[in-house]
């Protein structure tokens, strides 16, 4: 019976740190992508400039509040 309360323990304890570690890290690359946006104004006037379209600054703004948005 020691022996089940033990692996029990142990058992309950992994699952605290594997709930613990994953709101760290989701917390953590929050953090990062906010700092570091996988795209910026100048890649989106780049993509746009490529389809042949010269996008306003109000186009960037609202693709810029649209990436935000999902972050």
């Amino acid at each position: 019976m020691e022996l089940f309360l033990d692996i029990l323990k142990y058992l309950a304890i992994f699952i605290a740190g594997a709930v613990a570690g994953f709101f760290i890290a989701k917390h953590y690359m929050q953090k990062f992508l906010k700092k570091n946006p996988p795209i910026n104004e100048d890649m989106i006037r780049a993509l746009m400039s490529q389809m042949g379209r010269t996008p306003s600054q109000k186009q960037i703004n609202q693709m810029m509040k649209q990436m935000d948005k999902y972050m």
